[in-house]
């Protein structure tokens, strides 16, 4: 496939096709991780193990003097129901 960088606000971008990224099992809003070898940019999806952290595991972690606290997030300005 062949694409033009092109100027994305003060940013550059290319754009892809979805057949290259569903190739590639990449899709909109996903993970990616970016790198350059050898002069050659590379474009990896990101593989996230699901349940890979285990709560009890989380809590351990917290500090032992770990208070929660209230948040008052100023009135309401819809129809939230308080």
């Amino acid at each position: 496939m062949l694409t033009k960088v092109r100027k994305w606000g003060k940013s550059q971008g290319l754009r892809l096709t979805k057949a290259l990224l569903t190739e590639a099992r990449i899709h909109v809003g996903d993970d990616v991780d970016v790198s350059v070898r050898e002069g050659q940019i590379i474009v990896q999806p990101l593989s996230w193990v699901a349940g890979r952290n285990d709560l009890k595991d989380l809590l351990t972690r917290m500090p032992k003097d770990y208070q929660p606290e209230e948040v008052d997030w100023g009135s309401p300005t819809g129809k939230e129901a308080w």
